[in-house]
């Protein structure tokens, strides 16, 4: 039996195209991605140098120091149950599809249908939520070394470059993007290493440690503390999303059956531990709270590197979070174009014969990367006339992923015996930490689709719940328009199969 912590006898990579062919799919993608690739490919995504850094703000006003550390804590743990149960399931079925495929094969084809939605809503909202980020530091940057006052405007243009640059990096082909991620892997945890480490020696003073874990802050509105502490625990919700880019790539990486589900795990835990030690490291930094809350860079994180390491040091160390942040963008829109490839191959979207185009001379899809960045482009155009706008996004990629991330689980519970495992799987505790991840997804969902301030306006409405609403909608009228020409095949070697798949092939 193979646990999560045992090492189980590798596998050819031809069993793996046999085993793609078994689920359903001729192999028209490249694989060319190794173990530690796909590894990287997650933990760029989850990133903790974009999430715990762009939200940290949020976390200041939101249940303040206390908060953003025993949150980090407890919730790292609950999606470490989340991960574990999702890569047993990834196991069985190493496909691009990955949740939606999974939720099809073992609950039917509306399973899988809506589940594939909410990833794919999940996705693109992450990817406008990372590089509008990644923009905003770049703003904050700007004004730090030039005087640059960053607005809406100047903004979206850095977001629109950004988002080019990710585009054509990802045309490449995997190979790229897999070598990409490795130094990503590397430029995080040094990065970590060298911010942490130059807030603790750098400084003449700093908090104390009863006020880094114990020090409560609430600028909400709201009088309760406890509806304020589960508001505030979106900081590492948000940071804690996008390992599923590891199954998403399972037809780009050898041992898929085994690499994909232990990548998802690896990510996970790597990025609560370093998440961490970075969030430990800017609370006991900071200097002036209300002025790190009320930054003239408009980046809580830029005041504190700015009065703890002088403009100088802070430059240096906002130049190693913008360029993880670049290299989350770019594994996020890897992630999200493979999904757009796979759900559009089983014609799931208008246009799905566009968007399941690979191209022969990389063997990437082409058109499902572009789509993937132009739906995030028009994602992040709201924050061009709205300061709570980009607060929106991040609510649609959580709101999208998170569920997502738990049907496949459910629906593996439910079948009970029947799942027939991979060679990755948790064994007695499958079930145990299932129900786990299960429940606790279904907790979070709802706890982030409340109201994060108060008093609630059309300014500082939470508009997660819409998005869910919408993108609920929206599948359930397409469902009636294509649903006929939705399939997720049993087995390949139909003529018509084969036929469709040669077309996809430009």
């Amino acid at each position: 039996m193979s646990t999560p912590w045992s090492r189980p006898v590798s596998t050819p990579q031809r069993d793996e195209e046999q085993r793609l062919r078994e689920l359903g799919y001729q192999p028209v993608l490249a694989r060319r991605m190794g173990g530690f690739g796909n590894f990287a490919i997650s933990f760029s995504v989850i990133s903790i140098l974009s999430g715990c850094m762009t939200l940290y703000g949020f976390g200041l006003d939101t249940g303040g120091p206390s908060v953003m550390m025993w949150g980090w804590a407890g919730v790292g743990l609950f999606v470490l149950c989340v991960g574990l149960a999702l890569a047993e399931v990834t196991s069985a079925y190493p496909t691009s599809g990955a949740l939606y495929y999974m939720a099809d094969r073992l609950g039917g084809r509306a399973w899988g249908w809506y589940t594939g939605w909410l990833n794919l809503l999940g996705l693109l909202g992450a990817i406008a939520g990372i590089d509008y980020g990644a923009a905003q530091f770049t703003g904050a940057l700007l004004n730090l070394q030039w005087g640059f006052e960053p607005t809406p405007g100047s903004t979206m243009v850095i977001f629109v470059c950004i988002l080019l640059v990710h585009a054509t990096l990802n045309l490449f082909g995997v190979r790229l993007v897999s070598l990409l991620n490795s130094v990503s892997v590397w430029w995080h945890l040094a990065g970590v290493a060298i911010i942490v480490g130059a807030l603790a020696i750098i400084p003449s003073h700093h908090q104390s440690p009863e006020f880094v874990f114990t020090e409560f802050v609430n600028n909400t509105g709201w009088s309760n503390p406890l509806y304020v502490t589960a508001i505030g625990l979106l900081l590492a919700q948000y940071t804690f999303s996008g390992y599923d880019a590891s199954a998403h790539l399972s037809e780009e990486t050898s041992n898929a059956s085994v690499s994909a589900a232990r990548g998802i795990v690896r990510a996970i835990w790597v990025s609560w531990v370093a998440g961490f030690v970075l969030l430990a490291g800017l609370t006991f930094a900071i200097q002036d709270y209300a002025g790190t809350q009320k930054s003239a860079t408009g980046v809580p994180p830029a005041q504190i590197l700015i009065d703890a390491l002088g403009t100088s040091g802070a430059t240096a160390m906002l130049l190693i979070v913008i360029t993880a942040q670049l290299f989350c963008g770019n594994a996020e829109v890897a992630a999200a174009s493979r999904m757009v490839f796979a759900f559009s191959r089983d014609g799931a979207l208008p246009g799905s014969r566009l968007w399941q185009r690979v191209s022969t001379r990389t063997q990437t899809p082409v058109l499902a990367v572009w789509l993937s960045v132009g739906v995030a482009c028009l994602l992040a155009l709201p924050s061009l006339y709205s300061e709570t706008a980009y607060g929106a996004v991040t609510a649609i990629n959580v709101i999208g992923i998170t569920p997502a991330y738990a049907i496949p689980v459910f629906l593996r519970l439910r079948a009970g015996d029947r799942f027939e495992k991979g060679p990755w799987h948790l064994g007695r505790w499958s079930k145990p930490i299932g129900w786990v991840a299960v429940v606790w997804v279904a907790l979070v969902t709802v706890l982030f689709c409340l109201p994060q301030s108060s008093p609630v306006t059309v300014g500082s409405m939470n508009y997660a719940s819409i998005a869910l609403a919408a993108v609920l909608i929206l599948a359930t009228v397409w469902w009636f328009v294509a649903r006929r020409s939705y399939n997720t095949p049993s087995a390949y070697g139909s003529a018509r199969e084969e036929a469709e798949i040669a077309e996809g092939i430009v």
